[in-house]
């Protein structure tokens, strides 16, 4: 059972058709970011792979398609999406084990582990912002848990040399360095909608333990053109081989 009924359920094609994903029609669906955070994972066959707050596992399922052979869980507190995130893993044919669990209350077992990456794409909505008109939306994108506390209980998952990796609006970006320390292992990717224009998205990857120097990598355009002038998507050449053919996103 997926927790919604078949009927509130699109199914839709990510990653060029080569990932088929149940969402729901009026819940909180996946975009571009959970994607694009996938693409920047540098897993092997193997890894294994921690997904804070996984929604109907989008960002998951994209990754193993990308990268066969991996040991993945997921943790996700709302039941229905938590449900439809493992009946998402076997319309694909993926083995996910989907915690029902909060990111600041991780059950014990989860804790007693480690992973060679884990991977998040927090809520961001102010906690005092206008709710959104579906309850689940809403709870998938208010901040109830703060971004620094997403950020350590990440960090204490990973084994040594292990990464986190997040996408974040860029507005948040100096509260994910303040949380990370003096900035040693982390690299930061923006992502700009246009050329020419301020980044709205930042990718972060912090390495555990590492002491190489921050580095800002340049940023991934997303859409080719000043503006949006056709029907269909308008990706540059870079974001399509990401978003379309399953290309990895090099984080320098």
């Amino acid at each position: 059972m997926t927790g919604f009924p078949p009927e509130a359920l699109t199914e839709d094609a990510l990653l060029g058709g080569r990932l088929r994903l149940l969402q729901p029609r009026t819940g909180y669906r996946a975009a571009t970011d959970p994607v694009l955070l996938a693409a920047a994972v540098p897993a092997r066959a193997g890894d294994a792979v921690l997904d804070l707050g996984c929604g109907a596992g989008a960002a998951t399922l994209c990754l193993a398609t990308r990268v066969p052979g991996l040991q993945m869980d997921g943790v996700e507190r709302q039941a229905d999406y938590a449900a439809l995130a493992r009946n998402n893993a076997t319309l694909n044919g993926a083995t996910l084990t989907v915690w029902e669990a909060d990111v600041a209350a991780l059950p014990a077992e989860l804790r007693a582990r480690s992973f060679d990456h884990v991977i998040a794409n927090p809520p961001w909505f102010a906690p005092a912002a206008p709710p959104a008109r579906d309850a689940g939306r809403d709870a998938a994108q208010r901040e109830t848990t703060p971004l620094a506390l997403w950020i350590a209980v990440a960090v204490r998952r990973l084994s040594p040399g292990g990464r986190l990796t997040a996408i974040l609006p860029a507005e948040r970006l100096p509260d994910a360095l303040a949380a990370l320390g003096d900035g040693r292992g982390m690299r930061v990717m923006p992502l700009t909608p246009r050329a020419g224009r301020p980044a709205g998205r930042v990718i972060v990857q912090h390495r555990k333990g590492a002491r190489s120097p921050f580095r800002l990598l340049a940023p991934l355009v997303v859409h080719a053109g000043a503006a949006h002038r056709r029907d269909g998507d308008d990706f540059t050449p870079e974001a399509r081989a990401v978003l379309r053919d399953a290309a990895p996103l090099a984080m320098g």
